[in-house]
């Protein structure tokens, strides 16, 4: 009858993936075999043996794989498809609309859970409206397969700051973020954009890079700092974290006053501002392949700082680190191509002078934190969602083997298998 509660029983699901490793993400050890016990959707322990007399079809066989937390991205773009040139990313406002690139915004979404990442946060949309909305909401209903998300819709940029440019005056284009000038404009954005499905809000508030003689990465500032104070007071003032492309002296400097929750790039970090970043729990996400990737493409562009900006951005790293900043992995996804597996990323941190044990707890634990989500994921422990990846070989080893994730799991389901 119409309105009537279903009757219809609620059937337990149980899996036991038997590993030969386990990361569990609540520390640096790896233990060697073990049961990963999973019902209804949710871990309900590490066993050393699968039960007596269990059902074969409930045993999934992960004896030749190393099995970990479900692996979280914490800078994607699931509605870009890459932009090493100014001509890229025009194609993509000019000539695509928002509807096929939401489809297409779709299929990266999948890509990224089947590379192994059962949760992002998408860090805008680049000119394509509200759709990581719709696609967040589309992958909850069930309707399409993806990963958990957590979405920043536009963006907020100054007048005459972000693409599309260059177009004669007097001709309307569209432009890749949100443009909003002055604190009163900044806060009514800031409604408007969570108004409309957004969890984190992004700003940009630097831009025009420049290498000074002393090797410091200056840059033009976006923002005036009540025009940020605005940003933030609200987006805190309403519960939601805000985030800031970041990469330059003066912008990195500005934002970290503000207050914002994590500094994304982050090329050129000043020693006082880390110790502020510390002091106030701010999250570092370095991205750090998308640099290399697009320096090529920006430096034929006529902006060779780029190149220069790799070298700056390890010796933060590198700072950042001995300075005990939080930091958190983020690729840039969708700012390269979506073909590319986003745990190239991996290889980039120990690069730079990370164990492969602190690069998986970038993508785990400390990841899940800066998300706000560490009761429900980041870690294998009894009551936490069952987001579970496996991978062939040891990635404390050679944090390579990520790029090989043959398994994944995510809230219980099975989306991939040996």
């Amino acid at each position: 009858m119409l309105g009537q509660a279903s009757t219809k029983p609620h059937l337990s699901t149980t899996t036991f993936l038997r590993c030969g490793a386990i990361f569990t993400g609540a520390t640096d050890e790896l233990r060697q075999g073990g049961v990963i016990a999973v019902v209804d959707g949710k871990i309900h322990g590490i066993l050393d043996a699968v039960p007596a007399s269990t059902p074969a079809t409930e045993i999934v066989d992960l004896r030749q794989d190393t099995c970990l937390p479900g692996l979280i991205d914490a800078h994607t773009h699931v509605l870009l498809q890459g932009d090493i040139t100014a001509a890229d990313y025009d194609k993509q406002l000019l000539k695509e609309s928002q509807a096929y690139r939401a489809i297409v915004g779709a299929q990266s979404a999948k890509k990224a859970l089947m590379y192994g990442f059962t949760t992002i946060r998408d860090l805008e949309t680049e000119g394509a409206g509200y759709a990581d909305v719709d696609i967040k909401h589309a992958i909850e209903g069930g309707i399409i397969p993806g990963p958990r998300m957590r979405v920043a819709t536009r963006a907020l940029d100054v007048t005459g700051a972000y693409p599309l440019q260059g177009y004669v005056p007097g001709l309307a284009v569209p432009h890749g973020v949100q443009l909003v000038d002055g604190p009163n404009e900044c806060r009514k954005a800031v409604r408007e954009q969570i108004s409309y499905g957004a969890d984190w809000i992004k700003v940009y508030v630097d831009r025009g890079y420049f290498v000074r003689p002393d090797g410091v990465l200056d840059d033009i500032p976006t923002f005036t700092p009540e025009e940020l104070a605005a940003m933030v007071d609200e987006a805190h003032r309403e519960g939601h974290p805000i985030a800031a492309h970041a990469m330059g002296l003066h912008g990195v400097h500005n934002a970290v006053v503000a207050g914002v929750d994590s500094v994304e790039h982050g090329n050129y970090i000043a020693p006082e501002d880390m110790k502020m970043m510390v002091a106030k729990g701010i999250y570092y996400v370095p991205t750090i392949y998308v640099g290399e990737y697009v320096a090529k493409g920006r430096a034929a562009d006529g902006a060779p700082v780029w190149l220069q900006m790799i070298k700056i951005h390890e010796e933060t790293f590198h700072r950042a680190m001995a300075a005990g900043v939080k930091i958190a992995f983020g690729t840039d996804v969708g700012g390269f191509d979506w073909n590319i597996d986003p745990a190239i990323e991996f290889g980039e941190m120990v690069k730079f002078g990370m164990t492969p044990a602190q690069a998986l707890h970038a993508a785990t634990s400390s990841a899940a934190q800066l998300l706000r989500m560490q009761n429900e994921i980041g870690t294998l422990e009894t009551g936490k969602d069952a987001d579970v990846v496996a991978a062939p070989g040891n990635p404390l080893q050679d944090v390579a083997v990520l790029q090989k994730v043959n398994f994944v799991m995510k809230d219980g389901v099975i989306y991939k298998q040996p």
